[in-house]
């Protein structure tokens, strides 16, 4: 059985038994689609990989304080931006 690391909604790692359906970026604290053009362009360059980190899921990846990509989930991006202007 393979057995995935996943960050929990207190930003801790636990292990499942399924994979997470979305990833993320461990210090920029961003998550987004698995098949975010983005991330995978920095995963090829080979610097992102030591941060990328996996949830169960966008609840899952918000309540444990990550904020949305803005590339892959621009709606989600632009609410949460209107949210947290800076």
């Amino acid at each position: 059985m393979t057995v995935y690391t996943l960050l929990g909604p207190d930003g801790r790692p636990y292990d499942s038994d399924r994979p997470g359906l979305v990833g993320g970026h461990r210090r920029m604290r961003i998550y987004g689609r698995l098949d975010c053009p983005a991330a995978l362009r920095a995963l090829a360059r080979g610097g992102y990989a030591a941060h990328r980190v996996f949830f169960a899921d966008e609840h899952t990846a918000i309540a444990a304080g990550y904020r949305p990509c803005a590339v892959c989930c621009r709606i989600a991006y632009r609410e949460w931006r209107a949210r947290h202007p800076d």
